[in-house]
């Protein structure tokens, strides 16, 4: 008989429609694993049952009046999906990973949070996240780490590490997740899930959000392809006075999982880009090659790309991420709070000058149009997420060297944040394995597509799931 964490967030909304299941019984079983699984995986800082319940009663209601009414119902209706904490969510601590922020109450929803709850989603709580969503691992100072499933002795991931976590783990079965620099994406390959990085402007931040550099995007961690393209749906709406915009999706992006992707032009990328000198694990070089192999029998016509630009380059994002993490709310009297990395960072930050900024801005530019040139062959680029399988636990992190803790961030991701500094989409997808020291990984492939192409990522990724499906891979000792 299957449980209920084994259905997907569509499976679970199909059964709830059709009151084979209540909202209430999945909250209090989402609760229940939340309880059993998560003291070894630290994938929560903040639990919420009375809210998650109070949701649940509420989808109840919106059930019934439905019914009465003959109207559509929620789209996720009793769908458990926590949200990381860097969004704001009415009434619950918002920490940002900081002990600088420690006693923050939101004052309100963040846009994402109420477009998730107006589909119907049940907020578990807040799940864990590194300082500000700084670096690649998720080890705040305010929480335990978070651990993946597959391997507890190893990193999530991060920034989204926790949301990761519990949605590797079937606490539930999606997650709220952003990503600015590879932080939907990097915790996807560590935890075996797939992970969407839309195109710029097409979640908007919302009516108490900014774009700022552009470089962040909210979306969804999820074990599911449609599931991915059903919370893009969701999240994919403008709110009043949005910086960018962006046309949507010819019918929904859930319909183009269904679409053949017609024959692609696809490149194929190992060599790192960020950081020219990042030792590559055979492992992650073998699933990009299999990958590869996959798509030239599925009719795709494939071919080695050439890297992009020179990895110098990547310096103009590293002076807008120094520049970003000065953005965060801290008091002056707190910076004593603040981790190394963020301290370290938030000096670089103070030394850039306006004229420096604005310098980043136009190299970012034309670094974007010298990619588009590059890579215009192609219709989708393939890069492993990572260039190794996940770290363990307190390996990247260097509170006594906070720059050699960012040079090894850098080698542990040296693809992921060109698609943050394009703009463009992309997702990664958990089509391979490795074995590591006698323990099975998870080894992701990333996808990267044009400016608007999250329907054509979709269809392919959707194409490459029915040929490799991983649905039925799970983490040890989880439950399943």
């Amino acid at each position: 008989m299957t449980q209920i964490h084994e259905f997907s967030a569509l499976e679970l909304a199909d059964l709830v429609r059709r009151r084979e299941l209540s909202p209430t019984e999945v909250v209090e079983h989402a609760l229940a694993r939340l309880d059993r699984l998560d003291a070894r995986l630290g994938a929560f800082v903040t639990v919420t049952p009375e809210l998650a319940r109070a949701h649940a009663a509420e989808v109840e209601q919106a059930l019934t009046d439905a019914a009465d009414d003959d109207a559509p119902t929620p789209p996720l209706a009793g769908v458990p999906c926590p949200i990381k904490d860097l969004a704001m969510v009415a009434g619950v601590p918002f920490r940002a990973g900081s002990a600088a922020l420690e006693g923050t109450i939101a004052p309100a929803d963040d846009g994402v949070v109420t477009l998730l709850r107006d589909a119907g989603t049940l907020m578990l709580g807040k799940t864990n996240t590194p300082e500000f969503g700084l670096p690649p691992y998720t080890e705040p100072d305010i929480a335990p780490p978070a651990r993946t499933p597959w391997d507890p002795s190893r990193t999530a991931g991060g920034s989204s590490g926790g949301a990761a976590a519990a949605v590797a783990a079937g606490i539930a079965p999606v997650a709220h997740a952003s990503d600015g620099g590879g932080s939907i994406r990097i915790p996807a390959s560590a935890c075996g899930l797939v992970g969407l990085k839309p195109t710029r402007g097409r979640i908007s931040p919302g009516p108490y959000g900014t774009d700022g550099a552009g470089l962040a995007s909210n979306g969804v961690l999820t074990r599911d392809i449609r599931d991915t393209a059903a919370l893009l749906d969701v999240l994919a709406r403008p709110w009043a006075g949005d910086v960018f915009t962006l046309p949507g999706p010819r019918t929904t992006f859930l319909d183009a999982c269904g679409r053949d992707p017609g024959r692609l032009r696809v490149g194929v990328l190992t060599t790192p880009v960020i950081d020219a000198d990042a030792p590559v694990d055979d492992a992650c070089v073998a699933a990009v090659a299999r990958t590869a192999a996959l798509l030239e029998e599925l009719g795709h016509d494939v071919e080695e790309a050439p890297v992009p630009f020179p990895a110098e380059r990547w310096a103009s994002f590293d002076v807008l991420w120094s520049v970003l993490s000065l953005t965060a709310p801290v008091e002056a009297e707190a910076e004593r709070l603040l981790v190394p990395l963020t301290r370290w960072l938030r000096e670089k930050g103070r030394s850039v000058s306006g004229v420096d900024y604005a310098s980043a801005i136009s190299l970012v530019q034309s670094t974007t149009r010298e990619s588009a040139a590059t890579w215009a062959p192609y219709d989708v680029v393939v890069t492993p997420t990572l260039a190794r399988p996940p770290a363990r636990v307190g390996e990247l992190r260097d509170d006594d060297d906070p720059a050699a803790d960012f040079a090894a961030q850098m080698a542990f991701t040296p693809w992921t944040s060109v698609w943050n500094l394009t703009g463009w989409p992309a997702v990664s997808l958990p089509l391979e394995e490795a074995e590591v020291d006698g323990v099975r990984l998870p080894v992701g492939v990333m996808l990267g597509g044009r400016q608007g192409g999250e329907e054509t990522l979709l269809a392919l990724s959707s194409q490459l799931e029915q040929a490799r499906p991983w649905r039925d891979r799970h983490p040890p000792d989880t439950e399943w």
